[in-house]
């Protein structure tokens, strides 16, 4: 089921609560628009009316893959979507999707005791243009999706990826490589204590993280950072 509102200052704030209220997985809520979105590391996200601001919960099991590889299942979900409204794009780990370069959108997964949060940002009639990365839309590719059609095919596609990843994860992990840029791909990962690493893309080990093949012959395995195309 998707609500849908008028405004609110963030649908992931506002999941988060319904979550630590005993929310039922399969919730959705949408807002035409927000007045506090956010992004990773707390970085606002612009929210314009036409876009997509869409966020559900998870109801994590004993047993179940890691819940950060829930930030996978969000990816390919999204992707699939995408690709369903025409438009083809690239994955860059861990979930962000991305068009000649320029990034179409962002997910933010939150934790609230056995919940996981899903906040999904995507520009679908507008994108910014005074951040410090490229970023871009479905209008600057063509025709622009309805937000509420969008979502509606969004929960579906994300309903049946989930089913998958309780499984185990290495479906969700295969058709995010498939759906990834090419493997020696140059990247930079800059990390929590403040530092970078650059080295080739290497895949994903077996849990989702992220592998970089570096300059002298060894691999490093990246659990959590912001990664930019080089």
């Amino acid at each position: 089921m998707i609500r849908t509102v008028a405004e609110t200052g963030s649908t992931n704030a506002d999941m988060l609560g319904l979550a630590r209220s005993g929310a039922a997985e399969g919730l959705w809520l949408r807002a035409e628009r927000q007045t506090g979105g956010r992004g990773r590391q707390g970085r606002a996200w612009a929210s314009p009316e036409g876009n997509l601001f869409v966020s559900t919960l998870v109801r994590v099991r004993l047993g179940e893959p890691p819940a950060a590889t829930l930030a996978l299942v969000a990816a390919v979900a999204l992707e699939e979507t995408a690709r369903v409204f025409g438009l083809e794009t690239v994955l860059k780990w861990p979930n962000d999707l991305m068009v000649d370069g320029a990034k179409l959108s962002g997910i933010l997964l939150e934790r609230a005791d056995d919940a996981v949060v899903i906040g999904f940002g995507v520009n679908l009639a507008h994108h910014p243009t005074n951040i410090d990365r490229p970023a871009t839309s479905f209008a600057a590719h063509g025709a622009a999706p309805d937000p509420g059609i969008f979502a509606e095919t969004l929960a579906e596609s994300f309903a049946r990826w989930l089913s998958r990843w309780r499984d185990g994860i290495a479906p969700v992990r295969e058709r995010w490589l498939a759906r990834a840029h090419p493997i020696d791909t140059a990247l930079t990962a800059r990390l929590a204590d403040g530092s970078s690493v650059d080295g080739l893309f290497g895949g994903l080990d077996p849990q989702g993280a992220l592998i970089l093949r570096l300059a002298d012959g060894t691999s490093r395995v990246i659990h959590a950072g912001d990664v930019f195309l080089l």
